[in-house]
């Protein structure tokens, strides 16, 4: 059975140098390579992933997206029968159920879930509210669902498929732990090239092959996954919001819009109080620019940057 590498290529270091590491061993031929729109992404990255590092690499990357048609029309029909007057208290046995909607806020919700063709969006639209770090769903239905069925079509082809994964093991605790290669049955097994690389020997792969880094690592971000992530600290965010302001303001319309089709007592903030006590992305904006346990604002963050501004030393 012929084996058939696949790369998950996010336009990151770590996929980047992933996807080096395949073509030196296995060519062009025996390599796939597959990128995971989620909707929340930088437009560099897209032109970083899907254009320079084709052209750069001679690769295809093929691009796959979650869909939600069938989860929108199930809760859009449970929408509609408590919009119709259902009972707001359903009874089991002995207990006592009491729904969170209204009849009018049912309706108020039916009118406005639909699917907007934006993963990211349509998938916080169901869960109604944002993934946040103990609840961290996005991976899975963004990235890990949409790949592996891309993966399971190819097994079914005939193939035996070697997914390569860009992740490294002092990025972690619980990545600290992961095996470099595991064979998972069903044709399908798990390789990770970089895990014990450190991230000095990520960016010495770019150098050695005159490939260069996504442009976002020179512009104050860590990570380029998302834009933003759930998980970026105070120093991004303020990054974001002055190098990128279009991003701030489309997370808040889509704040309002994920808040419309959520339960009433559900507040939905792209980023959770319990990280940073924030009701919205513009406070949580104000929050990223203070200091001293998130009282006092610093003199440095409103200051144009005159040093590097990149955590990996790779200037503009």
């Amino acid at each position: 059975m012929e084996t058939i590498h696949v790369v998950s290529l996010s336009g990151g270091k770590d996929s980047t140098a992933t996807a080096l590491i395949a073509l030196e061993l296995h060519g062009h031929e025996r390599c796939r390579f597959v990128f995971a729109d989620t909707g929340n992404e930088h437009e560099s990255t897209y032109t970083y992933a899907l254009e320079y590092l084709p052209r750069a690499l001679g690769i295809q990357v093929d691009v796959v997206r979650a869909s939600f048609a069938d989860e929108f029309a199930t809760k859009r029909t449970n929408l509609a029968r408590l919009a119709a007057g259902e009972p707001e208290v359903a009874v089991y046995g002995r207990r006592q159920f009491k729904y969170a909607w209204t009849a009018d806020a049912a309706a108020r919700a039916l009118e406005l879930l639909h699917p907007t063709g934006n993963p990211f969006l349509d998938l916080c639209m169901l869960k109604g509210g944002f993934p946040a770090r103990r609840r961290q769903y996005c991976t899975q239905y963004l990235k890990r669902n949409p790949i592996t069925e891309y993966q399971i079509d190819l097994i079914d082809q005939g193939y035996h498929v070697e997914s390569w994964q860009g992740v490294r093991a002092n990025e972690s605790e619980a990545r600290r732990w992961l095996a470099q290669y595991e064979y998972l049955g069903g044709g399908l097994s798990v390789y990770r090239p970089i895990l014990r690389w450190h991230v000095e020997d990520v960016f010495d792969a770019h150098r050695a092959v005159g490939i260069e880094p996504n442009p976002l690592y020179r512009q104050g971000m860590n990570r380029v996954g998302c834009m933003p992530c759930i998980n970026c600290s105070k120093g991004e965010l303020t990054e974001i919001a002055r190098r990128f302001p279009h991003h701030i303001a489309r997370i808040a319309e889509w704040e309002r819009l994920v808040q419309s089709v959520c339960r009433p007592e559900a507040p939905a903030t792209f980023f959770h109080s319990q990280k940073n006590g924030a009701a919205g992305v513009a406070a949580a904006v104000q929050w990223a620019r203070t200091d001293r346990g998130g009282k006092q604002f610093s003199l440095l963050t409103d200051v144009e940057p005159t040093a590097c501004a990149s955590a990996y030393g790779l200037c503009e």
